[in-house]
């Protein structure tokens, strides 16, 4: 029995929001974890164990994909490897807060990107979901703001990931996700192997260390990748990029659950803007394609 549009679309949307609340359960792991490891041995580590787990699971459709497709896969995986680099280096020297507002960005490049580089046509609401979600990410992050070296660092990593979240848009196929996740994942690991150069990466020194890390490699690094891609096969770029901007709240939750961090009103409010943006363009238009598949005939006739 074949899916709707409509109901595979609600599924790509709630598969993204449980990514986003994946990569959002890493932020006080990676803090962590990146006082005791370099950025650079910390991210080769973790996507060389994604990249060879999903190697092992998705052999066979890796084989069958086309060569236009592999070089698809691995420029949008060079574009997320540098932006990882990016982010995290800039992270050291950005406070978590600004550079959580910072990253969150992408949701404006990501429709700016389509529209200059696809001549992609947005929708007003588009825009005013995409305010929103900005506005609820500065209350969430921001108690004060100064552009430093790590800001500008996160700000470059935050239009690769608009520049990624635009190809893979345009890219993914729902036959294809297993694959080319796979594909962009191997190209992750290449770039961030090499930013150890020449020493090479080194491994984590304790157990501790190594869970934190085979969880964001298997959960927030392969899984999220492969629901990610699946799901962009379902829905435009620019609404991925609001649903994505539920990181921030959902590590806000994090935080307060396991992270000894106390729920404030920035917290509520900003976590309530991210929400209407994601009702903007998730829930009215459904709302609105209801309402003219109930309009008599002659009706929708007249409106055209």
């Amino acid at each position: 029995m074949s899916t709707s549009p409509a109901r595979t679309g609600a599924l790509a949307t709630l598969a993204l929001v449980a990514v986003t609340a994946v990569w959002g359960s890493t932020f006080f792991l990676i803090k962590d974890v990146v006082q005791r490891v370099a950025v650079a041995d910390f991210l080769a580590v973790r996507f060389v164990v994604a990249a060879l787990a999903m190697t092992v699971m998705f052999a066979r459709p890796l084989a069958r994909l086309p060569r236009r497709q592999w070089l698809q896969g691995m420029a949008l995986g060079a574009l997320y490897g540098f932006a990882q680099l990016l982010q995290t280096t800039g992270q050291i020297y950005a406070s978590a807060s600004v550079s959580g507002f910072v990253t969150g960005m992408y949701v404006v490049f990501t429709p700016l990107l389509g529209t200059v580089l696809l001549r992609q046509r947005m929708p007003p609401v588009t825009w005013i979901a995409v305010l929103l979600a900005t506005g609820g990410l500065a209350l969430l992050s921001l108690q004060g703001f100064s552009v430093n070296k790590g800001v500008v660092l996160v700000l470059i990593s935050a239009v690769l990931y608009g520049l990624h979240i635009v190809g893979l848009g345009q890219w993914s196929r729902p036959g294809d996700a297993f694959a080319l996740s796979t594909v962009q994942m191997l190209a992750i690991a290449v770039v961030c192997l090499l930013a150890t150069l020449p020493h090479g990466p080194k491994l984590p020194p304790d157990r501790g260390v190594w869970i934190a890390l085979i969880y964001m490699a298997l959960a927030a690094g392969a899984g999220a990748m492969l629901v990610q891609t699946w799901a962009q096969a379902h829905m435009p770029a620019t609404r991925a990029a609001i649903v994505m901007t539920l990181e921030p709240v959902f590590a806000a939750g994090f935080a307060v659950a396991f992270g000894g961090e106390s729920l404030s009103w920035r917290m509520l409010g900003g976590g309530a803007l991210v929400l209407a943006a994601m009702y903007l363009v998730e829930l009215a238009p459904r709302r609105s394609a209801r309402k003219a598949a109930a309009m008599p005939a002659e009706a929708i006739h007249h409106e055209v």
